[in-house]
């Protein structure tokens, strides 16, 4: 027997599986930092006694902080949810005289186990480089959409992002790097429905979010045949996430049905409408990439970034929105989005 929407998905489906299997991205050059730069002092970089590692913790701590460079560092947090040592890295402002907002920044369906696209391909050590604000930028975490799961996936491992996130890392980064408890996040394609997703379920953590080329109607027959499939390019099985197509927490997550949980905050988005654009063209050695595969994913993009401005209009809830007229989704244009959505998400910050 067909279970009802079954049919639907399946067509929403092949679209949606198509292009996330074709995407692979565009590739920017990395900003060099050196591994000899002067510690900062961060406080105790002591590991735990052998074998400890080994044992769930209590609660959240960070194990040990390390200089990536003298501003960016590599910050270790035993994480309960999670079930193991979670990576995240810390940027720090120039001046670091007083207490300063955090912005965290949420990557993409492939997110790397080492770093941070928006570090590798999206400019963003360069941008922060004058800003009075900490930047936290998650490590690994591909397909995840950085919420929790029901349960741990064979091959995704355990997922509890969405408590590691919002529970557990922010009161040590405050702690720690002298967060004042002002908080902004932002992501890009699967980060950018995370973020919004995290806005939405934790509200009093966020002044402002910002997302770029996302996905937001989780239930809806194409958004949820969307996130299984990014989910299945890289073998995990979606059903772990939010369980199967009629469980209630795939609605639970869905943005458009929670939207008035935004109001109040400072909102930024974005998306080209996957037409080729200033960044595909042969200058750029992915181009063919980026229009085969990623004008048709910025395309779908862009018709759920409509479909969630229309609801915010709906609501009188205000939002900054950005529609280009051609783009494809790739990382050229979201590293030009960032300084767009900055003004948004600075003026809720406090911040010039």
């Amino acid at each position: 027997m067909v279970r009802r929407g079954s049919s639907r998905r399946r067509l929403a489906g092949a679209f949606a599986t198509t292009t996330a299997l074709l995407f692979t991205g565009a590739v920017l050059a990395e900003p060099g930092w050196s591994r000899a730069d002067p510690p900062i002092d961060s406080g105790s970089n002591e590991e735990p006694p052998p074998g400890l590692d080994r044992v769930r913790p209590a609660y959240a701590a960070i194990s040990r902080v390390e200089n990536i460079s003298d501003r960016l560092l590599r910050v270790q947090v035993k994480s309960p949810a999670m079930e193991r040592t979670v990576e995240v890295q810390v940027l720090v402002p120039a001046h670091r005289d007083g207490p300063r907002p955090t912005v965290y920044m949420l990557d993409g369906r492939a997110a790397p186990a080492d770093g941070n696209d928006w570090i590798i391909k999206g400019d963003a050590l360069n941008f922060f480089a004058d800003k009075p604000v900490n930047v936290v930028f998650t490590v690994g975490g591909p397909a995840s959409y950085y919420t929790d799961w029901q349960r741990p996936d064979p091959k995704l491992g355990t997922n509890r992002w969405e408590t590691f996130l919002t529970r557990e890392l922010p009161p040590l980064i405050d702690s720690r790097f002298a967060g004042n408890g002002s908080n902004a996040l932002t992501g890009v394609s699967m980060g950018a429905e995370a973020a919004m997703m995290l806005a939405t379920r934790n509200p009093d953590l966020y002044r402002a979010v910002g997302a770029h080329s996302g996905c937001y109607a989780m239930a809806s027959d194409y958004g949820q045949a969307q996130a299984r499939a990014v989910v299945g390019t890289f073998g995990g099985d979606p059903d772990n996430m939010f369980g199967p197509e009629e469980d209630p927490e795939w609605a639970a997550h869905d943005v458009l049905r929670r939207a008035e949980a935004l109001r109040g905050k400072a909102i930024y988005l974005s998306t080209g409408s996957g037409l080729p654009g200033e960044h595909d063209t042969p200058a750029n050695p992915d181009w063919r990439t980026t229009i085969a595969a990623g004008g048709p994913i910025e395309a779908g993009a862009d018709m759920c970034t409509r479909q969630l401005a229309i609801r915010l209009q709906q609501l009188d809830i205000p939002a900054a929105v950005e529609f280009r007229p051609t783009g494809t989704h790739s990382w050229p244009y979201w590293a030009a989005e960032l300084p767009r959505s900055w003004p948004t998400l600075a003026a809720a910050l406090g911040v010039s």
